[in-house]
């Protein structure tokens, strides 16, 4: 098939053209010098047949949820957003040199080196699908390297809009790290499939292809989906790769969905077990804590922590179902994880901390808290520019159908509501109600925050219902 000619470049004020990097499916990506701050940018520029008034809305919202994931430092950073004389939206971002599609082909990549890519990388679509985005195009040509040569997720958010807003051919879908379901069309996108994109991808920096690719064989589009649909990846072909590693990303490319890690999160948790099975220094999980965890986490000497804070944040989400719902994206929930590692420094912990240590690090805890409120901290926090906490969800049952509800806590025009169920975060929403199906059995609990500029406020208290009871 015949490669499109790049676009023209857009004229844009104060930054001048120098040459085209890449085009895709939808857009086309050039390289600028910004006058003021001096600097080489990547500017990433939509189509112009695929502009409309509707996109330019879509596309708006998007850049804007994407700058703010971008402070994750394994997500590309965005300087600005804007749209061109000629009516094209672009983004100014972050200029990477390289990407893993490039590299993972043509030279063998060390192991430690894959591992530590897949956990950041990983870390980066948590992050993201806890606040309601999934990306929608996991693939090493998207994961570039900054200039520090540290991984960097590229095109979040942009691939979302459009595959709203588009057909699937119009955003390019990549098909070998795209999962069954996605290419039967039944979703468009969920955890479950990010997982499997991200099992996907961590095997071809490994193993020097995609998963499904036969090395000389038929590779074409109808072939490479047939055998998706139906055939397991076989192992990676490395001898270097343990069976613990080959299992993992068996499990993440597992053709049913509740077969797979629950989260991102999970198999961040796989591939950090692999790494200390191998005597390796593990990646340390990058995933933003809320203001109030971070205040409350105490590490006294850097190598102990109050560990029950986090176990308590990650068992809300571990409760096991002995049915699942479709309409949470999953079809899965997260598990509590008990290996012995330190959540925050990703570091094997050998001990827990003694009671001396934890008792000085609660009261370090409760005086810093007593302090805060003496300072008036809470009282601003709830003050006119705090964000609004929402006091009471209420959850109902009819046959099926659950619907938690809870009044406005006086929400702004930018504000959204994010409901999580089971520890799985939907998207971003404005109506004060959210409408699932469950199957008889099920019992379905959900916090509702809300989030301002890019920040969460506090959650509510978690709600459950029993659907065969039909309580909340």
């Amino acid at each position: 098939m015949t490669r499109r000619l790049p676009s023209t470049p857009p004229n844009l004020p104060g930054f001048a053209f120098i040459r085209v990097l890449g085009s895709g499916g939808f857009a086309d990506v050039f390289l600028y010098e910004q006058n003021m701050p001096r600097r080489l940018v990547a500017v990433k520029v939509l189509l112009a047949e695929v502009v409309n008034d509707e996109l330019r809305q879509m596309f708006q919202a998007e850049a804007n949820l994407m700058a703010q994931l971008s402070s994750h430092p394994s997500i590309l950073t965005v300087y600005q957003a804007s749209v061109a004389a000629d009516g094209r939206p672009y983004l100014v971002m972050e200029y990477c040199s390289s990407t893993l599609g490039q590299r993972y082909r043509a030279v063998q990549l060390p192991l430690p080196e894959v591992l530590s890519i897949g956990v950041r990388i990983a870390s980066a679509v948590e992050t993201a699908h806890r606040q309601g985005v999934l990306h929608r195009d996991i693939k090493p040509s998207n994961i570039l390297t900054t200039a520090y040569g540290h991984p960097v997720l590229s095109d979040f958010g942009i691939a979302s809009t459009l595959g709203e807003a588009e057909t699937s051919e119009a955003v390019g879908l990549s098909i070998p790290w795209s999962a069954p379901e996605v290419l039967h069309d039944d979703v468009s996108g969920t955890v479950a499939s990010e997982v499997w994109s991200l099992g996907a991808t961590v095997y071809s920096l490994i193993a020097g292809r995609s998963p499904f690719e036969v090395p000389g064989g038929d590779n074409g589009t109808a072939a490479l989906m047939g055998r998706i649909e139906k055939a397991k990846p076989a192992p990676t072909g490395r001898v270097d790769v343990p069976r613990s590693l080959e299992r993992v990303l068996a499990r993440a490319m597992s053709n049913r969905p509740q077969d797979r890690q629950a989260s991102a999160l999970e198999f961040i948790r796989d591939l950090q077990a692999v790494e200390e099975e191998l005597g390796l220094l593990q990646t340390p999980l990058e995933v933003a804590m809320d203001d109030w965890a971070l205040a409350t986490a105490v590490d006294l000497d850097e190598r102990t922590r109050i560990g029950g804070q986090h176990a308590v944040a990650e068992g809300k989400g571990s409760r096991r179902r002995t049915r699942r719902s479709a309409a949470r994206g999953s079809g899965t929930v997260m598990r509590t994880d008990t290996r012995p590692h330190d959540d925050t420094t990703g570091r094997a912990r050998t001990a827990p901390p003694s009671t001396k240590r934890v008792v000085w690090g609660i009261s370090i805890a409760a005086a810093l808290i007593v302090v805060l409120v003496g300072a008036g901290v809470f009282a601003a926090v709830q003050g006119t520019r705090g964000i609004p906490v929402v006091t009471d969800v209420h959850g109902t049952v009819e046959g099926t159908t659950v619907t938690f509800s809870w009044d406005d806590p006086g929400i702004e025009g930018g504000d959204a509501y994010v409901v999580s169920v089971d520890g799985v975060p939907s998207p971003m929403q404005r109506e004060a109600s959210y409408v699932m199906t469950a199957a008889d059995g099920d019992r379905v609990c959900a916090t509702v925050t809300v989030t301002r500029d890019g920040k969460s406020g506090a959650a509510s208290a978690e709600r459950c219902v029993d659907v065969e009871e039909g309580v909340g």
